[in-house]
């Protein structure tokens, strides 16, 4: 693969300083105010945005490693770790901070009916009491923990951690150093597109992937959406097709099956090997398709229906299976996998490994397993963190299920809201009201959305940053050998024949799985998957570029394909 787009750190100046012994004053001085002097200097660009598309300035050539290494004291090891954390440090504050853009609708609504107030008082058309959404938004502007304890909560709902946008941490850009694009504005045609996709995909939940092709509700739901001026999906002929339907934007998602072969294949975690056969739900069970359920729900009050489950364990074949997947999966569980299954499938690594060439070394502790896995998981914690922030102290967007309360009360005449006029004439409002009874969105789970705001959304963030890495380690072009797919039933895996599929694309397409298939339960937008997957992307090449730093092999750089097509090395 031929890269392109460099993106490095500036060199760490690792002989800028006398390194024979401990440092005295003098050397000390010069280095904090090397570091001061950066600061100063950098203060103007704070105000730059930093998309989340990572377009980052272009940086200095950095030098390549010793020809030699001689074994330092202690001390003078200790003043390089110094230097090389100084220097990142001062190449993070140089970069700046993004500018951070929210929609404006927590300004232009008094009634706050475009923002998320889950768990909070509510009055019976579902909107915040304002007393309570004002301490809400003070705690989100001061951060301080006795603000943020001092929100009236309507029920037992507990809010999802909103400080975990706060921390600082030590490698990679803070979190307020990335933005997100503004999410879709409460009256636009934007997320009135989005809001139908969802109320589609909770239509077609029971109905298996692969015979989109061939149902006729897959088919009515792409004329659907086909009839919308503002629908960011992916498209065939400027329409939505049964081939297209519900898919990633991302390159790949379109080839072959819809479920990616990482979700599919079995797993070799060490010496238990792991069948990708999962607990799924009972079909045709959907919640809080009933006003009283669902303005409970609002208020905070713990779901009264069960959740119910299938005792036939079950490959993922449809979006019900999906979205319980994506339900209760650990952090970074999908990602992980893929990388176990890489290794067993004996994938090469990307070109730039610098033990990819045979010699008498091998990688380990360094570009070998346990460092892609240890990388793996840190950086999903950083994105985590950074789309924490994105969602509490930026755009408190509200949540798919709290936007069609607003269609089901407007519709019904019990409020009046400004609604695009798309959704309000479109024909999937017919057909959620024929199967339900109202129009509110069926959801897959029992207590709804999580209590966080919908944008950015976290398992698409750590799904961009997981795949970002793995990208970077392995050979994207390498095509996945003996491929599968789920039979109808979910029951057996089959040989799957046609296009081939490349790790890169089957990467993009797990994270697209991950991120869309919390759309598919109901608890996610379209632009919450589609943006937040390039939010991890670019903490996780943030994250890369200080990783860079500390290493002694002689390395060009991790190359990678991002989510737009274009290639980098950073």
């Amino acid at each position: 693969m031929s890269h392109t787009d460099p993106i490095a750190p500036p060199p760490p100046e690792h002989d800028a300083a006398d390194t024979s012994g401990p440092l005295d004053r003098r050397q000390f001085l010069r280095l904090t105010g090397a570091a001061a002097a950066a600061l100063g200097a950098s203060s103007a660009a704070l105000g730059q945005p930093v998309p989340a598309s990572a377009q980052v300035r272009t940086p200095t050539p950095r030098p390549t490693p010793r020809s030699s290494y001689v074994p330092a004291p202690s001390q003078t090891r200790l003043q390089k770790a110094y230097q090389i954390r100084m220097q990142a440090a001062q190449m993070e504050m140089a970069m700046g901070a993004a500018t951070q853009q929210p929609n404006g609708d927590e300004t232009l609504y008094p009634n706050r009916i475009g923002n998320y107030s889950k768990g909070l008082p509510h009055n019976d058309l579902g909107e915040v009491d304002a007393a309570a959404y004002t301490a809400f938004l003070k705690a989100a502007q001061s951060g301080k923990p006795a603000d943020w304890a001092a929100i009236p909560m309507g029920g037992t709902l507990q809010l999802k951690n909103p400080q975990g946008g706060l921390p600082f941490t030590m490698q990679g850009a803070d979190a307020a150093c990335f933005a997100q694009p503004p999410a879709p504005r409460f009256a636009s045609a934007e997320i009135a597109a989005e809001i139908a996709e969802n109320y589609w995909m909770a239509l077609l939940r029971d109905v298996p992937f692969e015979d989109y092709a061939t149902d006729p509700m897959a088919d009515a739901a792409a004329t659907s959406l086909s009839a919308f001026s503002n629908l960011k999906a992916p498209k065939s002929g400027g329409q939505v097709t049964p081939g297209t339907l519900f898919r990633g934007v991302e390159p790949g998602c379109t080839v072959g099956p819809y479920v990616s072969q990482f979700m599919w294949l079995d797993t070799p975690f060490g010496a238990e090997p792991i069948s990708r056969r999962m607990r799924t739900t009972t079909p045709g069970v959907d919640f809080m398709t009933a006003y009283p359920e669902w303005l409970a729900i609002q208020r905070g009050i713990a779901p009264s229906s069960p959740q119910t489950y299938d005792p036939v364990p079950r490959y993922i074949r449809n979006g019900r299976d999906l979205g319980e997947w994506v339900h209760i999966d650990v952090l970074f569980q999908a990602y992980f996998n893929a990388m176990l299954i890489l290794f067993s499938l004996g994938a090469p690594m990307d070109d730039g490994n610098p033990y990819k060439v045979p010699s008498n070394q091998c990688g380990f502790g360094s570009f070998g397993p346990p460092y892609i896995a240890s990388v793996l998981c840190a950086v999903a914690r950083h994105a985590l963190q950074t789309v924490w922030h994105q969602k509490w102290f930026v755009h408190r967007r509200l949540r798919p299920e709290a936007f069609a309360g607003r269609i089901h009360n407007h519709v019904t005449g019990a409020a009046s809201y400004p609604l695009h006029a798309e959704i309000l004439g479109s024909d999937v409002l017919d057909a959620v009201f024929g199967t339900h009874g109202s129009y509110l969105l069926p959801m897959a789970f029992a207590e709804g959305c999580p209590a966080h705001p919908a944008y950015g959304a976290g398992h698409a963030t750590v799904a961009g940053a997981c795949v970002t890495v793995l990208k970077a380690m392995f050979d994207e072009s390498w095509v996945i050998p003996n491929p599968v797919v789920a039979n109808a039933d979910g029951t057996a895996l089959v040989p799957y024949t046609g296009p081939a599929l490349t790790v890169g694309g089957e990467l993009n397409k797990v994270a697209s799985n991950v991120a869309i298939g919390r759309n598919i339960a109901g608890v996610h937008w379209r632009s919450d998957a589609t943006e937040s997957l390039k939010l991890g992307e670019a903490v996780a090449i943030r994250y890369l570029m200080e990783e860079k730093m500390l290493m002694n092999e002689a390395f060009g750089g991790y190359s990678l394909t991002k989510f737009d097509g274009t290639t980098v090395t950073v």
